[in-house]
């Protein structure tokens, strides 16, 4: 089945968390603690297939607030995929950034927003980070170092991958080497013609060898 991330389409299977699929493909999202219901950056809006997903944890009810909740809200780390079905989510981290690109004046209202949503969560979340050592939440110190360091490790990536591209070297222009004498030989009656002007290897060269080419009447090996 495939899972629409931030618009865009992801191969996912059943038993996937969200944010496992978000991660393997190198959507937008956040992830410090590793996935471990610790840092509540990973806040995703459910778009599209709510009915498809696991029921809300107790750790997204002691971190989310109702009204996040009733806006489709869930934590990407505590998320499984449950059923098959088209299943569309907006990352809050993508939500913010493409509010700055497109609205940046609407930021200091939803900064607030999710602030005070946060805020009054404040007590649940300590209460529930309190009594982790217990039941299926219980974090080994070991595993929730490995998880952190995983999490800095893709995001680290992500950097080298983007200024990469930005740096990348462009592909060098094909040149040749023009050579009047063999115009006949090489083009006969088609000198100056586009379909002749070509490398050894059969690519056509840059249009500024074609446009000497035209007024010389030479050709290109």
């Amino acid at each position: 089945m495939s899972i629409n991330i931030n618009d865009r389409e992801y191969e996912a299977k059943i038993g996937d968390r969200l944010l496992d699929v978000a991660r393997a493909n190198h959507s937008h999202i956040g992830y410090f603690c590793g996935g471990n219901a610790i840092c509540q950056t990973c806040y995703v809006k459910v778009l599209e297939g709510q009915e498809l997903l696991s029921p809300i944890t107790e750790a997204e009810k002691a971190m989310l607030s109702e009204a996040l909740i009733s806006e489709g809200s869930r934590m990407a780390c505590q998320t499984k995929i449950e059923k098959p079905g088209t299943i569309r989510i907006l990352t809050t981290v993508e939500e913010a950034k493409q509010m700055v690109e497109s609205n940046p004046a609407a930021i200091p209202a939803y900064m607030g927003k999710m602030g005070w949503e946060s805020a009054i969560k404040f007590t649940d979340t300590i209460a529930f980070q309190a009594k982790r050592e217990q039941g299926e939440y219980k974090l080994g110190l070991w595993q929730l170092l490995t998880d952190v360091v995983a999490g800095i490790g893709d995001a680290l990536q992500l950097v080298v991958e983007a200024v990469q591209s930005v740096f990348a070297a462009k592909p060098a222009a094909v040149t040749a080497t023009v050579e009047p004498s063999k115009a006949e030989t090489c083009c006969g009656s088609n000198a100056g013609n586009l379909t002749c002007c070509t490398t050894g290897e059969g690519n056509t060269v840059s249009s500024e060898i074609v446009r000497h080419h035209q007024h010389s009447t030479a050709c290109c090996n």
